[in-house]
């Protein structure tokens, strides 16, 4: 044991070496315990206390120096090296390891452990009501019109977010004591617009949206209206408008549908964070009027996607069949009509197809657009002269939407139903000319639209059969069947 160097005071040193046995020993008391039920090692423990009580006064330079608190490590009885040599130890019973996490374990220094990744932003959602405006969000929230500004001017991005909407959604993270954290906005469909508060102000970035489509399948028989055989298969009425545009080439929807008839098809749907967000695109359908069958399938040719037969024909004609959505034929092509307003037989050479004032007329076709005037018999009207010697003619229009030289592509709006001129009602009188010849919009034999080329046809048929043959198991069956039902009634020559 080392000698401790003389001191001023023998009593002041006789009362340190009491406060430091105490403090030992109400340090190693759980020692103790352990080695009462171990008594062979007693020696050894009683030499460590002796060690750090020399250690302690060892290190004392005089009376007044700092009390100094030593920890000692202890090791248990199986840590211990044997102090005979030449008779193995006892090991005593067997305690558990040290868990590597106890310090205890090892002598080398903890691994570092990784930064936690940025916990998850806590949103405050807030929707936009009628009348509200940004400011005032930010108001409510208790943020000044200078956070405002700061947040909008930040870039051509932000800036965006002054123009806001009834419905929208946005959301704030707010911290008592920092105040705004950031500011989440949708930007587009699929991506997050986030304003946030840096180390170096103000920064913004775009966050991916989770998007995902699944394939979705619906099939009616039509008993009444198809809008509402559509809405019993679940169909919306806008993914119906979408199904009866596909076939309105070659069926008139507003007269030509009968009860009986049958449609199927395969369509898409967008989700979006894991919740509905639209329909996508019809992928293949059929519709069944009067026992014929027509079906259409998507694929793009190069100018972006279309509509197919199974043939590689264009669903869509070089001409609508009607230039607009109408609700009922008012007159039809007649040679010797007799004329409402002059009382007299005369030829009447279109179609006048009834719908609201205001209702949209399109261009049967691509072409250019040759008169665009008014007068007291056709009252606001437009020529338009289309390839292959044909014209189609629009009258009685309430406004005309085109001027003399225009270019216009099929489906482009032109004007709007109206009854000017010598009109009963609000309606549109169509005419179709070829050569100079009058025919019956209704009935005439529009031109083919250019078909598919050879070198796409193998890419069309690997897209299309898949869907073909999906279309057969929704709806074949029981087509079949009709088409069987038919003829047994032919046969018979009965009335089924």
């Amino acid at each position: 044991m080392a000698r401790r160097r003389a001191g001023s005071s023998g009593q002041a040193l006789s009362s340190r070496l009491r406060k430091h046995i105490q403090q030992l020993s109400e340090r190693l008391g759980p020692a103790r315990a352990a080695f009462a039920t171990h008594p062979r090692w007693s020696l050894v423990a009683v030499g460590l206390i002796a060690l750090g009580i020399a250690l302690v006064m060892s290190d004392a330079d005089d009376a007044d120096a700092p009390d100094a608190v030593a920890e000692t490590l202890v090791l248990l009885p199986n840590q211990v090296p044997n102090p005979d040599a030449g008779a193995p130890a006892d090991p005593g019973p067997e305690l558990p390891p040290l868990s590597p996490a106890d310090p205890a374990a090892s002598n080398e220094p903890a691994p570092a452990e990784a930064p936690d990744a940025p916990a998850g932003r806590a949103w405050q959602l807030v929707e936009v009501k009628p009348g509200q405006t940004l400011e005032r969000i930010f108001r409510d929230l208790g943020l000044s019109a200078r956070q405002l500004h700061d947040v909008v001017q930040l870039n051509e991005h932000t800036r965006q977010l002054a123009s806001i909407r009834p419905g929208d959604v946005f959301g704030f993270d707010l911290d008592p004591e920092q105040g705004f954290l950031a500011l989440r906005a949708d930007f587009d469909e699929d991506r997050w617009l986030i304003v946030e508060q840096g180390e170096d102000g103000l920064g913004s970035r775009f966050e991916n949206r989770a998007m995902d489509s699944r394939i979705v399948e619906a099939s009616g028989i039509i008993s009444s209206s198809l809008f509402n055989a559509a809405k019993a298969s679940g169909l919306s009425d806008n993914m119906t408008l979408r199904l009866a545009n596909i076939f309105g080439w070659d069926i008139d929807f507003a007269l030509d549908i009968r009860s009986g008839d049958r449609f199927a098809l395969i369509y898409e749907e967008i989700w979006r964070d894991g919740e509905y967000l639209r329909d996508g695109p019809i992928l293949a359908a059929r519709f069944v009027n009067q026992g014929d069958a027509f079906e259409a399938i998507r694929f793009d040719a190069g100018k972006g996607p279309d509509y197919f037969a199974p043939d590689g024909r264009p669903m869509r004609k070089a001409f609508l069949r009607a230039p607009l959505n109408f609700t009922r034929v008012t007159s039809n092509f007649n040679p010797r009509r007799f004329h409402p307003i002059t009382r007299r037989v005369r030829p009447h050479n279109g179609t006048d197809y009834g719908a609201p004032t205001g209702t949209p007329v399109w261009a049967a076709g691509d072409g250019r657009v040759i008169r665009s005037a008014y007068n007291n018999a056709n009252g606001h009207y437009v020529f338009v002269q289309h390839g292959n010697n044909i014209i189609t003619r629009y009258l009685h229009l309430h406004r005309r939407s085109v001027n003399v030289g225009d270019r216009v592509r099929q489906g482009e709006t032109i004007g709007t139903v109206g009854m000017s001129g010598m009109a009963t009602g609000p309606h549109l009188h169509y005419e179709f000319l070829v050569n100079g010849a009058h025919r019956d919009p209704r009935t005439v034999d529009l031109p083919p639209a250019e078909p598919l080329p050879p070198t796409l046809m193998d890419d069309f048929r690997r897209t299309g059969e898949p869907l073909l043959a999906k279309l057969e198991e929704l709806q074949g069956p029981a087509v079949l069947l009709a088409q069987r039902e038919d003829e047994r009634c032919e046969q018979a020559d009965t009335d089924c």
